[in-house]
């Protein structure tokens, strides 16, 4: 009889944990964050910038990012205007369903403004998305940003007021 007692509950701890599992799971699947990457810093260096590609199973929005490593983060998107690449705070990144989304130089990115410390290559930066579904219900996506070279490809950061 114990011996039975014990294999019910190995084996419900089994589906509890497979449980738990395929839930993580599902989450992760829900958006697909690659090549998540943070530009390296000087020791003076006030900000810098986050890019990934993401890919959203279902239509949402990127509204927020947060971070321990700076006071500030800000998505931010670089667009002419009146012939002057300029760099602008917004309110958020549509991520239609199916389709990858680029952060990039040059494009839409994150800027971590105010760093609480110098950012180095190989360095691992903790972000966590703040994704907005169609129902305007927000779940947290944690990212794990690999800091790359300062000369890593990117266009100038014109017009930026930080």
């Amino acid at each position: 009889m114990k011996k039975s007692a014990i294999k019910s509950l190995a084996a419900f701890a089994f589906c509890a944990l497979a449980s738990a599992h395929s839930a993580a799971f599902a989450q992760d699947a829900a958006l697909k964050v690659d090549d998540a990457w943070v530009r390296s810093t000087v020791p003076s260096q006030h900000a810098t910038g986050v890019f990934m590609r993401l890919t959203s199973a279902a239509t949402g929005r990127l509204v927020g990012v947060e971070s321990q490593a700076a006071k500030h983060v800000e998505i931010h998107e670089m667009a002419m205007q009146d012939n002057v690449m300029k760099m602008r705070q917004v309110a958020g990144i549509a991520l239609p369903a199916g389709q990858a989304v680029e952060l990039k130089p040059g494009g839409y990115h994150v800027m971590l403004i105010d760093l609480a410390g110098q950012i180095s290559p190989g360095d691992h930066v903790a972000l966590t998305l703040v994704v907005e579904d169609a129902d305007k219900r927000q779940r947290r996506v944690p990212v794990d940003a690999v800091a790359r070279p300062l000369n890593a490809a990117a266009a100038p950061a014109a017009g930026h007021g930080h």
